[in-house]
């Protein structure tokens, strides 16, 4: 009997240690978060930590980043999953997913982590189309086989100037191939036209210019924040990305 009443007390306390330190939060409870191009969504994981330790339900979109369309569809197959309202958060090239996806009803609203918030008719490629002068120039590698990669040896200062060395090695040796066709996916009704929408500058990013940044969310009416941080502010600053997210979600 010892034994049994001994086993059910090691089984309460490993459910108590899992079990999030905060009450399910008010408002929006659903976070779907879409990664960009080059990555995939391990890099989340952060963000996804703060988030979960805070009574949310997260979900990680997957992307293949070959075409728009396939992207939005597996996105949207994510949120088709929720149980309720959801905010659906962009990084990067995830910004143009979430544009897209984003008008789903099921949508609270959309928050964009460094990323392309493109207007009706544009994609990634009309908005780099026009780089302000002086702006720093990715590293992109001419295609092979219609997909890109960045140059692995300037993939840290780049993409992940702010991240550890041995991680930002990492992202840089395990680059997912970003499909052509997915950079020319033109947006048809953006969801920050209908949906309340967030924006997080990242000042110190050398993939997205911060002036095109602040231009994209003045243009979408978001509320905005700005920290210093690298392109990868997912991964280097998950606090400060959570902490919009959830603001996004407690918003009335």
């Amino acid at each position: 009997m010892s034994k049994i009443l001994t086993a059910a007390a090691t089984l309460a306390m490993a459910a108590t240690a899992f079990t999030p330190a905060h009450a399910a939060p008010a408002g929006a409870k659903n976070i779907v978060l879409v990664h960009g191009g080059f990555v995939d969504g391990s890099g989340w994981q952060g963000v996804y930590n703060i988030l979960k330790n805070d009574g949310y339900n997260v979900s990680i979109v997957q992307n293949p980043t070959i075409s728009l369309a396939d992207d939005v569809a597996v996105t949207k197959r994510t949120i088709a999953q929720q149980d309720g309202p959801v905010i659906l958060v962009g990084h990067s090239y995830g910004g143009v997913v979430v544009s897209e996806a984003g008008t789903d009803e099921k949508v609270k609203a959309v928050v964009y982590i460094a990323a392309f918030a493109p207007d009706k008719g544009e994609s990634v490629s009309s908005l780099i189309a026009n780089a302000p002068a002086g702006a720093p120039v990715p590293p992109i590698l001419p295609p092979v086989d219609g997909y890109l990669f960045l140059d692995k040896a300037k993939f840290a200062a780049s993409f992940a100037a702010d991240v550890d060395a041995t991680t930002a090695a990492f992202m840089a040796d395990s680059q997912v191939p970003w499909g052509v066709e997915a950079l020319a996916g033109a947006v048809t009704e953006p969801a920050w036209k209908s949906k309340p929408s967030f924006y997080l500058v990242a000042t110190d990013d050398h993939m997205i210019p911060p002036p095109a940044q602040r231009m994209m969310a003045e243009r979408a009416k978001a509320t905005v924040v700005e920290t210093a941080a690298s392109h990868a502010v997912y991964v280097s600053k998950p606090q400060v990305v959570a902490d919009l997210i959830e603001q996004a979600a407690s918003a009335k």
